[in-house]
């Protein structure tokens, strides 16, 4: 019986390295490489939950370099072509509603603001600015984070779409940051932004030079990290309670910040404002970054105050995810009964 259970041992062995073997050179394309290591036998031979649960059983893939995620891109973009393809006219009907939507959703701003002359301190034009800054911002992240749920994090843990991320042959964060590219279906709300924020600075009188555009690009970068951020510090939630806090990267990203990122603060009371951009950052994901643009820092804060609060919320929701991650896949969902049915 001993020697029957060493030839099981042995055999699972020799099966983990096949795949890894097979694993490494499918990723690499050259020649495989052969992980193992001499604790195998008695590795296997630890059958306690502990070890189970913080057992690596992923396939060890060579490192993702800059051009496996260029190529990554271009695969997902060719998926998102073939879906707007694969029926053009009900791809074009979805496209046209939410352009639609998100149009709509700065709209009362701007007829606030055409109805009075201005809101908060900010002309109409300024105005115009800010909302065509926001659309951009919501333009950015639809065009890189829209797909596959992969900004909506909670989505993802929740419905247990995570654990089918984590046996395939790629490490997660490649998997997160190429998945949700979206070049055809997704790029028609930063059209719109480009469109409504090249009308308001002419009618500004903006001069609009290298550095400018770059800011303008820097600031995009950090409001997406933003709003990444937020979900992800919040999703984060879900790795315990996958029921309760499935859809709060959506209550964080669309009810949230989205809905307060489209209104000036200037006219605001200044304790309302620091909140604003401190416990609910919603003033970086447009009034700040168009006040600053504009040549009017508000509250007398430096032009990198976003890049500040973007660094110690990454910091918070790298902490927390990491956290999150170790709880689940120590404990796993508790919303699948054991024949894989979802409650």
């Amino acid at each position: 019986m001993a020697s029957r259970g060493k030839d099981a041992r042995d055999t699972a062995t020799r099966g983990a390295e096949a795949c890894e073997t097979e694993a490494s050179g499918a990723m690499s394309g050259s020649a495989t490489v052969t992980h193992c290591t001499e604790a195998s036998d008695t590795a296997a031979s630890d059958t306690s939950p502990r070890a189970l649960a913080s057992r690596d059983t992923t396939p060890r893939v060579p490192a993702i370099t800059l051009r496996r995620l260029l190529s990554l891109l271009a695969t997902t973009a060719r998926m998102d072509l073939f879906w707007l393809l694969l029926d053009w006219r009900l791809s074009l009907v979805v496209i046209c509603t939410d352009l639609i939507t998100n149009i709509a959703s700065v709209t009362h701003v701007f007829f606030l603001a055409w109805r009075f002359g201005g809101v908060g301190g900010m002309s109409l034009w300024e105005v115009v600015f800010m909302l065509g800054y926001v659309t951009c911002v919501t333009g950015v992240y639809q065009l890189f984070c829209a797909g596959a749920n992969t900004g909506h994090i909670s989505r993802v843990i929740g419905r247990g779409q995570i654990d089918h991320m984590m046996i395939q042959p790629l490490p997660v964060y490649a998997q997160l940051l190429t998945s949700g590219f979206a070049p055809f279906t997704g790029s028609q709300n930063i059209l719109a932004g480009i469109g409504i924020f090249t009308w308001a600075s002419r009618k500004l009188s903006l001069q609009i030079g290298p550095l400018f555009v770059a800011g303008i690009i820097g600031y995009l970068l950090v409001s997406l990290a933003i709003i990444i951020g937020l979900s992800y510090l919040c999703g984060s939630l879900a790795f315990r309670w996958q029921v309760a806090f499935e859809e709060i990267s959506t209550l964080v990203i669309d009810d949230l910040t989205g809905m307060l990122g489209n209104f000036p603060l200037s006219g605001m009371p200044v304790p309302a404002q620091w909140a604003l951009i401190t416990v609910i950052p919603a003033g970086l994901l447009g009034w700040f970054p168009a006040c600053v643009m504009l040549g009017k820092p508000p509250l007398g804060l430096s032009a990198f105050y976003p890049l500040l609060v973007a660094i110690v919320i990454w910091t918070l929701a790298a902490l927390c995810f990491k956290s999150g991650w170790r709880y689940y896949v120590n404990n796993g969902s508790n919303r699948y009964f054991d024949g894989g049915f979802r409650r």
